[in-house]
């Protein structure tokens, strides 16, 4: 049985919590393909701690879809992740997320994300405040370590499940590759066959349907969390569950729909249209036509001439028999935390 504290998932299959791609609008589409659990993207737990309004709007959800509601939060001083986590749960998360795997510098410099890696006791306290503070089940993200001399994996693992950690999400690459190299996912066995009776979700380097079940044979993990393969096409969830790959037709009408659920969690058309762009780049990926497809959004701040570029290329659009182009073409990078 797949479970994440008192919570049966349906299958185990995760959406990662992306920065800038994790919102409401994405979280639901993937909710809808089949993905068992969406996390949010990180949300500052200063932020929340001090109700800034900004920092409250990444917590709207879907209360009739989004089942169990998952908030990720980033933070480094153990009150504090406390007090955000109460603020969250007061607007509906049943799972709280902490994200100590982010590597981002503006991130680490005050504690947070990756650098949690260089004081595992710090972490767990967050874990076991969090605990005692909500009594919700607590869930983190981490990397293998902070460099190749310093990968830690086990020792976190073995603090944080002391806290009460309910699953551990491993990214295994250190904080100092970034998103450079592959992931090793030797790391994830590791870890599993070290803590067999915990919940273990492997993240890194899933494209594919073929990587998500791949990753489960050879790692032996609980769950897969979905990052990269899922951005452009939440349709893979569906796929993974036996389901079809998306006919043009249909393509479009996701976009579309996604695209007019974007603005209204904007609130703002023109912030609206400028923030959807990666979401067209990462929608025309390995598509005939993509190149010039994402020239000519990339140059569009009405809604109308965005609606119109949508339905002349995703309706007609064929998968590149050549393959999509260079990964390097489509930015992903900003959304992997």
């Amino acid at each position: 049985m797949l479970r994440i504290g008192p919570y049966t998932l349906p299958n185990p299959f995760i959406l990662a919590p992306m920065a800038g791609v994790s919102e409401m609008p994405f979280r639901v589409i993937a909710f809808q393909m089949g993905a068992a659990l969406c996390p949010t993207e990180l949300v500052s737990s200063q932020g929340l701690m001090r109700l800034n309004q900004r920092t409250l709007k990444y917590l709207r959800f879907d209360p009739e879809v989004e089942r169990p509601y998952s908030l990720q939060l980033y933070g480094g001083d153990p009150e504090a992740m406390a007090r955000a986590a109460v603020t969250g749960q007061q607007h509906g998360a049943r799972i709280i997320d902490i994200n100590m795997g982010c590597p981002v510098k503006k991130i680490t410099k005050n504690g947070a994300g990756s650098a949690l890696l260089c004081d595992p006791e710090r972490a767990g306290l967050i874990v076991r405040g969090i605990r005692e503070a909500t009594g919700l089940p607590v869930t983190c993200k981490i990397r293998s370590g902070w460099d190749a001399t310093q990968q830690n994996y086990l020792r976190m693992a073995e603090v944080l499940f002391d806290a009460g950690c309910a699953a551990l999400a491993v990214h295994p690459r250190t904080r100092a590759q970034a998103y450079t190299g592959l992931a090793d996912w030797r790391v994830i066995a590791d870890l599993k066959q070290h803590f067999p009776d915990q919940v273990i979700i492997g993240n890194g380097d899933v494209k594919t349907c073929e990587d998500a079940r791949r990753m489960l044979d050879t790692t032996g993990c609980d769950f897969v969390m979905i990052g990269r393969g899922a951005l452009g096409n939440p349709w893979l969830f569906r796929e993974l569950l036996g389901g079809p790959a998306p006919e043009p037709e249909e393509r479009c009408e996701g976009v579309l729909r996604h695209f007019e659920a974007h603005l209204r969690f904007d609130g703002e058309s023109l912030s609206g249209v400028r923030t959807f762009r990666k979401h067209l780049a990462w929608y025309g990926h390995g598509l005939r036509g993509a190149a010039a497809f994402r020239h000519e959004v990339n140059q569009l701040d009405s809604v109308e001439a965005v609606r119109d570029a949508v339905r002349r290329f995703f309706a007609a659009a064929r998968v590149d028999p050549q393959g999509p182009g260079e990964e390097q073409d489509v930015d992903y990078r900003a959304a992997l935390g």
